[in-house]
């Protein structure tokens, strides 16, 4: 044999073995590759409609078609729910600031009163009876 059919036996040879190897699969280990397509042909699945139900889709409900009874009962219920947290939340609010200004209040109160007494301490001159005997009984 010349040199020629050598090569020419081998680089056939070579093909045949790489399209015999290209075409057969590996049954040890699944390609990641395959496993991310079969995850994004499911979530493709999952997320967009075949064209006969957009279709419908879009036939049922247009921009300005009126809503039906079960959607308006649907937002209705949202907004009262949105309403009432929103009230439970104001009133809260309220109410935390209303203890706030009456802690404020009393202390105010009780700073005062401890001020009036020891001015009235300081200023006693013992002659007139006590400021404790003057107040008014009510």
């Amino acid at each position: 044999m010349s040199w020629k059919q050598v090569l020419f036996v081998s680089c056939a040879a070579a093909v045949v073995l790489l399209a015999i190897l290209q075409e057969g699969e590996s049954a040890a280990v699944r390609n990641s590759d395959d496993v991310a397509a079969d995850k994004k042909q499911n979530l493709k699945s999952k997320i967009f409609l075949p064209d006969s139900e957009a279709s419908n889709f879009f036939k049922r409900r247009g921009k300005r078609s009126p809503k039906s009874q079960d959607e308006i009962n649907v937002e209705n219920r949202q907004k009262l729910t949105a309403d009432e947290q929103r009230r439970e939340y104001y009133e809260e609010q309220r109410n935390e600031f209303e203890n706030y200004v009456e802690e404020e209040q009393d202390e105010q109160e009780e700073r005062s009163r401890e001020q009036i007494e020891q001015w009235r301490q300081w200023h006693y001159d013992g002659l007139s009876p006590s400021y404790h005997y003057q107040r008014q009984n009510i």
